[in-house]
């Protein structure tokens, strides 16, 4: 029996078809979830003070620190931020959470020792030194420091996501936008920020673990147990 062969170049056109179609599905998925952080966190995020509810803490996620110890302009910000609302009556204590992995770089005492030098009070700052990522530092905030309500201090680029994960963790959380500079890199931020997104999609589906716990600290005790030094 005689079965004809199905003409090369249709072959690639469906092969073509199906890579395309795969990839408009892959592109409509992630515009989607991206768009499903944005518009599930827009009525939780503040720019004035003034106007957002208040909380047990505000938090301070991480950022870069430069050689020597002083914070990036977006690590200062983000603390400058932290420190308004506190002094506005918003929190009553300070979280600082970041990445203390090694001695030779430590976010978490870095910050610290701003915002004494700015005159907060040691008893009302905590210290995270395990919030390598923003959903570790949000986990932690609940499980290790139990706090039910929680102002987020990063730059607006962040503060979407941010509130999205503390808000499916089950904190009630608002966003105080940190954007005090103009900062270098834009496009790769917003660039990275659209794939975390699609990440924090999966750890809040999965409820994944962070990479450590430990005992808890509750916002409602002392600070110190939190410090190393």
């Amino acid at each position: 029996m005689f079965f004809s062969k199905e003409p090369k170049k249709k072959k690639i056109f469906k092969a073509a078809f199906f890579a395309f179609f795969l990839a408009a599905a892959g592109l409509s998925f992630f515009i989607a979830m991206n768009l499903e952080i944005v518009k599930f966190s827009k009525e939780y995020l503040y720019s004035d003070c003034n106007l957002i509810p208040k909380s047990q803490a505000v938090i301070i996620l991480g950022a870069k620190v430069q050689k020597g110890g002083s914070l990036s302009d977006m690590y200062k910000d983000r603390a400058d931020a932290a420190i308004e609302i506190y002094r506005k009556g918003k929190a009553e204590k300070i979280i600082v959470s970041g990445d203390h992995g090694g001695k030779e770089y430590d976010e978490v005492n870095a910050a610290k020792k701003y915002l004494l030098e700015q005159n907060i009070p040691a008893k009302d700052i905590f210290l995270d030194h395990a919030g390598f990522d923003t959903y570790d530092s949000l986990y932690r905030a609940r499980d290790i420091f139990q706090v039910e309500q929680l102002i987020i201090s990063t730059q607006d680029f962040h503060l979407s996501r941010a509130v999205y994960i503390a808000r499916k963790l089950g904190i009630e959380a608002f966003g105080i936008r940190a954007d005090r500079h103009i900062y270098g890199g834009e496009n790769f931020y917003q660039a990275r920020e659209a794939l975390a997104r699609i990440k924090a999609h999966v750890e809040v589906f999965c409820q994944a673990k962070p990479k450590f716990l430990g005992e808890p600290i509750p916002i409602t005790g002392s600070s110190q147990p939190s410090w190393d030094e």
